[in-house]
């Protein structure tokens, strides 16, 4: 395995910065936005019709001794309002094959939401499963929106040799290994997950166990803690709409590896994904409101290289 990094935590920073940073960390795999929810800071996919612009960047990954783990294009492309569902329908397409240019074989992605019904304005995330409306909409969003879309956008990625890794997010209709599960079986196995414990935290679920779930269905993993509030769970449950930077009243929040669980659990969930064959990349991803991203960044880096395996026996002599 590798600790890589999802870059818009460096926005900020030229790509030759950030290239020479996470040189310094000790990190030679790096993971890029291309549009949509993570915005396009270095990885640009106007780089599809300009061959001299992408021949410079991939010229610059390679003279810093990188490699590129994945594309992300996270985003919406189930959207009830056509002029959003589209633009983002089309990043994740053009990710695709901007993906295929560089011989790289993941993208990041969530999987959408539709509205409740074709003359819907804004998407509608379906929680329970009553009164009983509420399940009408949900098969109707999963027969009619959510099925033709990944059905066909599942046969894209296939067709150009790319892995889609869906990150399980609540207010998008994969949120769970359930979801999860169900969405592959319709999309085919170029679908898989991007299996981010920190939205799963939250939930109530064990990430280790969704890992003895999921199996060969881990595309990727994201490497993000939460730390958990019990004086505030226990007044209002984890369902929270007050903004993240309100930490002191939330249930929860994102919080940097190490911060919301011990060395001893990412070790534990390091050693299951190992088990269950995944030996791919853990992509730090920053969003906790407490530390810097430098800060977070770094803190991170450090214990996942603690505690990450990063060989596998070739023979065990005592089997």
């Amino acid at each position: 395995m590798k600790v890589g990094v999802f870059t818009p935590l460096l926005s900020a920073l030229p790509l030759d910065a950030v290239l020479k940073k996470l040189k310094s960390l000790g990190i030679d795999t790096v993971e890029f936005g291309t549009g949509n929810y993570p915005g396009d800071a270095h990885a640009k996919l106007s780089m599809l019709d300009n061959p001299g612009e992408l021949q410079t960047f991939k010229s610059k990954i390679a003279d810093a001794g990188m490699t590129i783990s994945a594309l992300s294009s996270h985003g919406n492309p189930l959207h009830p309002d056509k002029e959003i569902s589209g633009k983002h329908s089309e990043t994740s397409r053009k990710t695709i094959l901007l993906a295929e240019k560089l011989g790289v074989n993941t993208v990041v992605d969530f999987s959408g939401c539709p509205g409740d019904s074709p003359n819907a304005k804004f998407p509608n995330w379906v929680t329970c499963p009553w009164p009983p409306e509420y399940l009408d909409v949900l098969n109707w969003q999963w027969d009619e929106v959510v099925t033709p879309y990944w059905k066909a956008h599942g046969k894209f990625a296939a067709d150009h040799g790319v892995k889609i890794a869906i990150e399980m997010h609540p207010g998008f209709v994969v949120y769970n290994p359930e979801t999860m599960l169900k969405l592959r079986a319709i999309a085919g196995p170029s679908v898989g997950a991007n299996l981010d414990p920190s939205h799963l935290f939250w939930q109530g679920i064990d990430p280790i166990a969704a890992v003895r779930l999921l199996g060969d269905a881990i595309h990727y993993v994201h490497a993000k803690d939460t730390q958990i509030f019990s004086a505030n769970t226990l007044r209002n449950g984890v369902l929270d709409t007050k903004s993240y930077t309100n930490e002191r009243e939330r249930s929860w929040m994102f919080r940097t590896v190490g911060y919301g669980h011990s060395a001893e659990w990412w070790s534990e969930f390091i050693s299951t994904l190992r088990m269950y064959g995944y030996d791919n990349v853990l992509s730090i991803e920053h969003e906790d409101s407490l530390m810097s991203p430098d800060e977070g960044l770094t803190k991170a880096a450090a214990l996942l290289s603690q505690v990450i395996i990063k060989e596998k026996p070739a023979a065990a002599w005592w089997v």
